[in-house]
């Protein structure tokens, strides 16, 4: 199956392209070649995933190979859905490359199998990634959102607009779709620590163990959640929320990846190997 990720990542290349492509020219014929491209790239990519984890006969997430591919996926899904809810076709030029870049990661990192499969193979596993992944997703998205919302907020003080202020959408939708990723990342990856613990009390016979990713995994939960509360008690939004939204994927990126690399624990045993 390795030839279908290759052809499943190169697709994710060309779609790439034919944002950045829409993004200079404003043809909406690239915009939909672009979005096409992008539907066809993820639906390679279920079919590579579902395969490999039919062959396998566990949920695919035994070391980084596996793990970064499902990441890819799941932030391809969230942007497709978010792109035909909000209709944010500029969004591309950011979730595109991340993407491409998630995907040459994965290629890159060698695939050596995990010490007990038996691990892998749980319903309640299976709920507890899907879930996690695809909030961390929308928190991706999130803030790319942040990003766009801060270059229109400048373009639009500027008094000589430039390149971008005719090609970003409105403050507002770009205030209002990054606030629903949050509530859609937040409420997924809720799910997904209950049904971590869950198996966790199944596999180790005990709900908490003060692991590095569980502890920070809690810490980013508790950032996302003030961040809510903040917002439907003081009325957080637009610069604030946009900033926010950005320095609280700083802090996912760390759970996900740092904590992996830099502390040792039973996730980075199974994920990161």
């Amino acid at each position: 199956m390795e030839p279908v990720f290759i052809i499943t990542t190169i697709t994710y290349m060309c779609s790439c392209a034919c944002y950045f492509g829409y993004l200079f020219f404003q043809k909406g014929a690239l915009q939909r070649m672009a979005a096409g491209l992008m539907t066809l790239g993820f639906a390679l990519h279920t079919i590579f995933l579902a395969v490999g984890g039919v062959r396998s006969g566990h949920f695919p997430v035994n070391n980084l190979h596996e793990t970064l591919s499902i990441t890819g996926w799941a932030l391809a899904a969230v942007f497709l859905a978010l792109s035909l809810k909000y209709k944010l076709k500029i969004l591309g030029i950011y979730a595109a490359p991340l993407i491409v870049l998630i995907m040459i990661a994965a290629y890159q990192m060698p695939t050596p199998v995990a010490q007990d499969p038996q691990l892998f193979k749980s319903w309640w596993l299976a709920a507890h990634i899907i879930t996690i992944f695809i909030g961390n997703a929308a928190f991706a998205l999130a803030c790319g959102l942040g990003l766009l919302y801060l270059l229109q907020e400048n373009a639009i003080k500027q008094k000589n607009r430039g390149f971008f202020f005719s090609r970003l959408p409105s403050l507002d939708l770009l205030d209002t779709s990054g606030y629903a990723c949050i509530v859609v990342g937040f409420s997924m990856i809720t799910i997904g620590l209950i049904t971590g613990v869950v198996y966790a009390k199944a596999i180790w016979g005990r709900f908490w163990s003060w692991d590095p990713k569980e502890v920070w995994s809690a810490i980013t939960w508790l950032f996302y959640a003030a961040m809510l509360h903040e917002r439907l008690t003081v009325g957080w939004r637009g610069r604030r929320a946009a900033v926010m939204a950005i320095i609280g994927f700083g802090v996912l990126l760390f759970t996900f990846l740092g904590v992996n690399f830099l502390l040792q624990g039973h996730h980075g045993t199974f994920t990161a190997r």
